[in-house]
């Protein structure tokens, strides 16, 4: 057998690909937990939940190919349209799980809720963008169970930082 065939035989034999494998990612078992966790928490404070996991076309990359990106949850407080981004982590050690919504994630979310808006006639709406924190302690044989931590960042960022400045905005504070 050359290594072609091995490499062929192994990918036919691994669980991804035979549907075998039922077990998500530990990683992503873990997000899947936190979106649950937020989705009932911001429902217990009055928000009404209007998708989860949306998956919309953004653009295309340099290469052409259609870029995807994924909006959290979605869901109204009063009449406010809020896209929510989902950050879980085990711990809070090393930093808080916010602090991954970086300019990068803001920028796609904001891209996605903008195309989201207007896919459903939703463009003069009042809207923003929420992020909520959990942390999720690992379970331990050893004492009491630790209970999840979860946190609300209303209004986290605005699209005002992605518009772009006109040259008249910079002769004006001259």
């Amino acid at each position: 057998m050359n290594w072609l065939q091995s490499l062929t035989h192994l990918w036919k034999r691994s669980p991804a690909v035979q549907g075998t494998n039922t077990q998500p990612a530990q990683h992503l078992a873990l997000g899947a937990r936190g979106e649950r966790l937020a989705a009932a928490f911001l429902e217990r404070g009055g928000y009404r939940l209007v998708a989860a996991n949306f998956e919309l076309p953004v653009g295309r990359n340099l290469r052409g190919a259609i870029v995807q990106a994924e909006i959290d949850l979605v869901a109204y407080e009063a009449d406010t349209l809020c896209f929510v981004e989902v950050k879980t982590r085990a711990s809070d050690w090393f930093a808080a799980p916010e602090a991954n919504v970086d300019l990068r994630k803001q920028r796609q979310i904001s891209r996605a809720a903008r195309v989201y808006r207007r896919t459903f006639g939703l463009i003069g709406e009042p809207y923003r963008y929420d992020v909520v924190s959990v942390i999720l302690p690992p379970f331990t044989d050893e004492g009491p169970t630790p209970h999840p931590r979860v946190e609300l960042l209303r209004n986290f960022w605005t699209d005002a930082k992605f518009q772009k400045r006109r040259w008249e905005d910079y002769e004006s504070r001259m």
